[in-house]
């Protein structure tokens, strides 16, 4: 479906493409127990007992029907929405996934910790295995925008999908309760609950119930569903999605303590998706059996009737939805920069002015240092690089230049004597994935104090002896204002310890509000500039230029 060069490709579409889900075999008992229980007990009953009676719902009057009936304008328009932008958040978040196959329930993502994951392979333990090696391609029938490590576009996608997701959801609800519409979908008596159970056991036992014209009415079971989707999963997803936020994570350390830890929270991220593909599929399988004409005129046209006109709309629309597919695999790929910059305008207010501002306030110990942390990237492969790590870095030397009026260079030993912060925090991956560790090493704002920017200089550009994954120098950009208010260290230590090679030594940076890729390993220079617009492609960082990754990634 996409032609790449050859670079791209050998990133994109590599000759290993094979896909593989496993799980935790006592998780899959687990949920076995939990989700068969229910159906062995319907059983028994149904094999002891006989089916209950059909007195879960109240006769209806079609002469004085109830005061909610009929689906009007608003509520089909917004149904179908939803669906739009669902389908949209699902193959994008499924692109995000991929990135880093791995779910997890502890905070530190150890490999082999994993209860699910979409790989065949397992972390090998004879050589340095990075995360970005680990990441599998998925296929862009599949998801959006497909193939492999295109975790910036699909951020793109994913985000501006929730925005049209949020906002018709909230339209949605504000009408349900300013119309009598709310009284089809929020119980009020406990009654609906045994009512609920005997149309289970009809479900339960391959016997249809007494279905109720959904015009005018729900079985209590349905009512349920959709008001478990509506006002408890449609919820949760927003609050787990926030939970994945640096910026959030570290200001307000109990909320992601809320879903057990960050990893917690994408887990159950990823579950409620499942959870809305499988309600989708039973949802769209009970519409077809209970008669599907007359139940597509209700949501398509809103009348009770048989006509074919709603089926045929409705066939029409989920095709289009269909086809969007296609048309959006167009732009993805041919209009990555204008997605990117979308995203940034919808998305870069809010960040900018509310999620940057967050101070980082976690507190952790010793012992909640992560035993396993992910290395992401590949050494250097500059000859400089090496003949530093040589000899320990003994001769390395950082520049620090730009609009400064002190331009200079300092050694780590010189680094040292100017002071040091340290500190223990989480750090959040752009791929997924997040461990403890303890960093210590110069406060950016003491940098400030030595090199004395000049009144233009409003950016800091850190250049890396790294390579960037399509190959040039690697760099990433600080609004000096936005590193300031963050804990911004240039860290010489992890874990008590030089930093180790494959994390970025002899120098790497820390700003512990902003997601990994902004946290440039390997430093080779600083230098402050005006503008991140005169700096590449001017996107503001090497992964913001070519892999279309966000300028100010909070979340």
């Amino acid at each position: 479906m996409q032609a790449f060069d050859e670079v791209h490709r050998a990133i994109h579409h590599p000759p290993d493409r094979r896909f593989r889900v496993w799980i935790n075999p006592w998780l899959i008992v687990a949920f076995a127990v939990f989700a068969l229980a229910p159906v062995a007990i319907a059983w028994g009953q149904y094999l002891i007992a006989g089916l209950p009676a059909q007195t879960f719902l109240p006769p209806t009057n079609l002469d004085n029907p109830p005061t909610a009936h009929g689906f009007p304008a608003w509520l089909r328009l917004t149904h179908f929405v939803n669906f739009f932008f669902l389908i949209l958040l699902v193959r994008s978040g499924l692109s995000i996934l991929m990135d880093h196959p791995r779910l997890y329930w502890n905070r530190d993502c150890t490999p082999n910790s994993e209860w699910m994951r979409f790989t065949p392979l397992e972390v090998p333990t004879d050589r340095e295995w990075t995360a970005k090696e680990d990441a599998r391609y998925i296929s862009p029938w599949l998801a959006l925008p497909g193939y492999r490590h295109t975790v910036g576009m699909a951020r793109s996608w994913h985000f501006l999908s929730v925005y049209g997701f949020v906002l018709n959801g909230f339209i949605f609800v504000a009408l349900l309760f300013f119309t009598d519409q709310w009284k089809r979908l929020v119980p009020t008596s406990w009654e609906i609950v045994p009512g609920a159970w005997r149309a289970f056991v009809y479900y339960a036992t391959f016997h249809m119930p007494m279905e109720p014209n959904g015009f005018y009415q729900f079985n209590p079971l349905q009512q349920l569903s959709y008001f478990t989707v509506i006002f408890v999963m449609a919820p949760l997803s927003v609050l787990t999605g926030i939970a994945m936020s640096p910026a959030i994570d570290n200001r307000f350390p109990f909320f992601p303590k809320l879903f057990g830890s960050r990893q917690g929270a994408r887990s159950i991220h990823f579950i409620l998706l499942i959870g809305y593909l499988c309600f989708l599929a039973v949802h769209v399988g009970l519409v077809a059996v209970t008669g599907f004409v007359r139940n597509m005129n209700h949501i398509v046209t809103g009348r009770d009737d048989a006509h074919l006109v709603g089926m045929i709309l409705g066939l029409i629309a989920i095709g289009l939805v269909v086809l969007s597919w296609v048309l959006f695999h167009f732009i993805a790929w041919k209009y990555p920069r204008t997605m990117q910059h979308l995203h940034e305008a919808i998305d870069g207010l809010f960040h900018w002015n509310a999620l940057s501002r967050l101070k980082p306030n976690e507190r952790y110990t010793e012992e909640d240092i992560s035993p396993f942390f992910w290395p992401n990237g590949k050494l250097p492969t500059s000859n400089k690089w090496k003949q530093l790590a040589a000899n320990g870095f003994q001769d390395y030397k950082l520049k620090i230049g730009g609009l400064v009026e002190n331009p200079l260079e300092l050694s780590l030993e010189e680094l040292r004597a100017q002071g040091k912060e340290e500190y223990i925090s989480t750090h959040h991956c752009i791929q997924g994935w997040s461990g403890v560790a303890q960093w210590g090493g110069l406060p950016f704002k003491r940098l400030i104090e030595i090199a004395r920017p000049k009144p233009e200089a409003r950016v800091v550009a850190f250049y890396s002896y790294g390579d960037a994954l399509y190959g040039g120098e690697y760099y990433d950009t600080q609004r000096i204002k936005t590193a300031l208010k963050a804990k911004c260290l240039l860290a010489y230590e992890m874990n008590h310890a030089p930093v180790p090679e494959e994390y970025g030594a002899p120098l790497r940076l820390r700003v512990e509000n902003q997601l990994g890729y902004k946290m440039v390993k390997w430093i080779e220079r600083i230098e402050f500039v005006e503008t991140e617009k005169a700096l590449g492609k001017g996107e503001g960082g090497k992964n913001e230029d070519d892999e279309y990754f966000d300028i100010l990634p909070n979340i």
